[in-house]
């Protein structure tokens, strides 16, 4: 047996791994990893990215360019022109984003799951009851990014960003274990809702960017600076701004979920479900004939 499959059977141990992501100062944590990820020393960024590879099957064929200055460089990088194609049809709305499919389905009332057993309500998440209604018994996808996927998410179609509601909190692990033992998990951590309204007139769609231990930082192309801890502007930010099918609308510091709400009138598309990987740019919902 390999270092590498001796350490993942021990992280993946359920008790050890929930102890080792959550019972520890997270905040703590997140604000070193924040800064430490920065240092643009080479042998610290040179171990460090040794010590990611042993952990993770970072991939680096597809990005823009395969060097960096820091450890903070890879986790944020771009892509390869036409690395990931996005699906044209009019009545799909594509992935914004890579990562593994976590609950999904019908929203029930404005009641949905993170796990089997763990409800939370979409009036929690979002922080309005008014913005909540707006998605009643629709669908929802969530969207796991690991450590080592891209981490940068899009526009899942032509649409224009309305408001940006940032809420403060903590930094729980969002992996399937945590999910699985703290209730309304995405409901307590520091988390951006991006609402959009389809320019076809299909109605509003709304992006949740969930932040969690070693993340806690959101960028949001349109908007200037990071929303983390230390943010201290409006935390209700209306906006006017077009974005087409594709198009980059902000990155993760890390890797974290994106969670995906689509009103009553949209359904999962083929294939979508629980455990699939996607990327970005493959066909998420789909509009109802």
């Amino acid at each position: 047996m390999t270092v590498r499959n001796l350490i993942a059977r021990v992280v993946l141990q359920e008790d050890i791994n929930f102890l080792l992501t959550n019972r520890v100062p997270r905040r703590l944590l997140t604000q070193f990893m924040g800064w430490f990820s920065r240092l643009e020393q080479p042998l610290v960024r040179d171990v460090s990215l040794a010590a990611w590879r042993l952990f993770a099957d970072l991939d680096l064929s597809d990005a823009k360019r395969t060097s960096f200055a820091s450890l903070h460089e890879c986790f944020t990088r771009e892509l390869k022109p036409g690395a990931r194609p996005i699906d044209p049809r009019p009545d799909v709305l594509a992935s914004p984003c890579d990562g593994i499919v976590g609950a999904c389905g019908a929203i029930a009332g404005t009641t949905l799951f993170q796990a089997k057993g763990f409800p939370y309500t979409l009036e929690d998440l979002f922080g309005d009851a008014d913005t909540a209604v707006r998605y009643r018994d629709g669908t929802y996808v969530t969207l796991r990014l690991t450590s080592a996927m891209y981490h940068r998410f899009h526009a899942p179609g032509a649409a224009s960003v309305r408001r940006v509601t940032y809420i403060a909190g903590d930094t729980w692990n969002v992996n399937p274990i945590a999910l699985k033992r703290i209730e309304r998990l995405f409901c307590r951590n520091e988390r951006a809702a991006i609402e959009l309204r389809l320019a076809d007139g299909g109605g509003p769609l709304m992006l949740v960017a969930v932040a969690a231990i070693l993340v806690a930082s959101i960028r949001l192309r349109f908007l200037e600076g990071p929303l983390h801890h230390g943010y201290r502007g409006p935390h209700v930010i209306d906006c006017r701004v077009p974005v087409e099918r594709g198009d980059e609308m902000g990155w993760f510091e890390h890797g974290s979920t994106i969670l995906v709400f689509a009103p009553a009138g949209f359904a999962l598309a083929e294939g979508i479900a629980e455990g699939r990987r996607v990327r970005m740019g493959e066909a998420l919902l789909e509009r109802r004939a």
